[in-house]
């Protein structure tokens, strides 16, 4: 299945790289007062991950848990309106933004230090979560050509057992995002922890 749909994987990664891209070029293009503001934020959140005080293992869970499966209902549903396509697309160009924003933010803030914080606080749980929303995403538009070319305008071919393979690639999906909610509520935090303490207000570049 992964071999058939090799062109769509590609096609979604390289949307979701130039969304990464844009991301960071987009931290650059905000006025100094807003990159400041942003930069408090940022340095507060650190202070309350040296300090041991985040809001709770198992509440950062849920709530990471319940964004990303509402990403993938999203992806599942614009999938199965086939029109929805442009949605999909949509959706991995603005993943990979915010991405490429949070690393560009981090980096802009606390220079060469930024990319050890990246790499203890975005990295561990995208490594799982973004190739999740490629296959998700990959799946959803090969369901929705299927549906345009052997439904619409063909009308031969069974839908069922497609819909029940993009369900069952979703479900299956699901299950790893819950494993990157994991990381991001219990491993994330951690990390962030051991390396806050080199991340102190006058190392910041702004």
């Amino acid at each position: 299945m992964i071999k058939n749909q090799l062109s769509l994987y590609v096609f979604v990664s390289v949307l979701f790289v130039v969304g990464v891209i844009f991301g960071g070029l987009m931290v650059n293009a905000l006025t100094l007062e807003q990159q400041q503001e942003l930069a408090l934020d940022v340095d507060q959140y650190v202070q309350l991950m040296n300090n041991g005080m985040g809001m709770g293992e198992a509440a950062s869970f849920w709530e990471r848990f319940s964004f990303h499966g509402k990403w993938l209902v999203l992806l599942w549903v614009l999938g199965i309106t086939v029109v929805g396509i442009p949605g999909v697309l949509v959706l991995n160009f603005l993943k990979g933004a915010l991405v490429g924003f949070a690393v560009g933010t981090l980096i802009n803030q606390y220079a060469w230090k930024g990319v050890l914080l990246s790499l203890v606080s975005v990295a561990p749980q995208n490594i799982i979560a973004v190739p999740a929303m490629i296959i998700t995403s990959a799946a959803a538009i090969s369901f929705s050509m299927y549906v345009v070319k052997n439904r619409l305008l063909r009308q031969k071919g069974e839908l069922a057992p497609q819909l029940g393979s993009f369900t069952s690639t979703a479900v299956l999906m699901l299950i790893i995002f819950a494993g990157a909610a994991l990381i991001e509520a219990y491993v994330s935090p951690m990390l962030i922890s051991w390396v806050s303490p080199l991340l102190s207000p006058e190392n910041a570049t702004i």
